[in-house]
């Protein structure tokens, strides 16, 4: 396993990092001690950064997560998780419920203090709010100790740009803006790397897209997204490849992209994902299904509320050739 500086927080964190939204049941159901052998395994094969969230299972995830991590030394894992979502429309970024908040995930997670805090999808509070209550709430609880670093997620790029320049966070979380079919991460780079700000990569199967299965019916991505995403796979398997693979390898391959989240609760999956990225990227196929991806090459979708400003369907990015 790679290790990576995660901005000026002094963590070298593992080039691939644990999701552990899928422990909540998020995907499918999932039988405890299956979540938790996959944790054992993600650990054992080097694997130190691991990511939850209360509003992955409504608690449940948090709550398996602690359970897997009794029998683990606590300085082993790197451990975020965040605070402000609680349910599907539920988002609380205020000053006195993130402490709360905080408090609630430490009893779960069996700890008395967090690596990582992020405010959870903040294009769904006012930016008043996340930035005004939630930011210094953060910077609190960092202050008491009960976190040793702080930050925020969210989908809109412009919204993080808009955060960068009024708060410095020590770490963000982006996700489905560092994959084959969206690379418009990049253009935040200079900016994290100007402050000093770590980031965390999620979501490299663009949540779904990049796979073998049916795309979930929620996936907000439109069906243009969706059908070149479809040829590529299918290209893929016509080479006996899987693009869930080179997807995996490609996001873990860029240096500057410190950790990359998957998530799985199961172990066999999360062995393989780890196996991929210590093997070589088959770069004739990754040039093919790049090309194929070209004309949806930074498509995204909206998400979150208007005051945060315009978030275009289409966005350009760098392309790794």
């Amino acid at each position: 396993m790679k290790y990576r500086k995660l901005g000026n927080t002094g963590l070298n964190v593992s080039a691939l990092s644990f999701g552990a939204s899928s422990l909540g049941g998020v995907f499918r159901d999932v039988r405890k001690e299956e979540g938790i052998r996959t944790v054992h395994t993600a650990i054992d094969m080097g694997i130190n950064l691991i990511d939850v969230s209360p509003y992955y299972g409504l608690t449940k995830a948090e709550a398996v997560l602690g359970e897997a991590l009794r029998t683990i030394p606590r300085d082993r894992c790197v451990l975020s998780t965040k605070a402000g979502r609680y349910g599907q429309d539920e988002f609380d970024f205020s000053a006195e419920r993130v402490i709360r908040s905080a408090e609630e995930s430490m009893r779960r997670l069996g700890t008395d203090y967090l690596d990582i805090l992020l405010l959870h999808d903040i294009e769904f509070g006012t930016p008043e709010q996340v930035l005004e209550e939630g930011i210094p709430a953060l910077e609190q609880l960092k202050t008491s100790g009960k976190i040793r670093f702080f930050g925020v997620s969210g989908l809109p790029l412009n919204m993080m740009e808009a955060v960068l320049s009024r708060t410095s966070p020590d770490v963000i979380l982006s996700y489905c803006h560092y994959s084959l079919n969206d690379t418009t991460l990049l253009g935040l780079l200079p900016s994290l790397e100007r402050q000093g700000t770590g980031l965390i990569n999620a979501s490299p199967l663009s949540m779904g897209l990049l796979g073998n299965r049916d795309v979930p019916e929620w996936h907000p991505a439109d069906e243009d997204i969706r059908a070149v995403c479809r040829r590529a796979a299918e290209h893929c398997r016509r080479q006996g490849a899987d693009i869930a693979k080179l997807a995996i390898q490609f996001s873990t391959s860029n240096e500057r992209i410190p950790t990359t989240l998957v998530s799985t609760a199961t172990p066999e999956h999360i062995r393989n994902n780890i196996l991929w990225t210590e093997e070589p990227l088959d770069e004739p196929l990754l040039r093919e299904v790049l090309e194929i991806l070209k004309p949806i090459d930074g498509a995204t979708w909206p998400s979150g509320r208007p005051e945060w400003g315009e978030q275009p369907n289409r966005q350009s990015g760098e392309r790794r050739s």
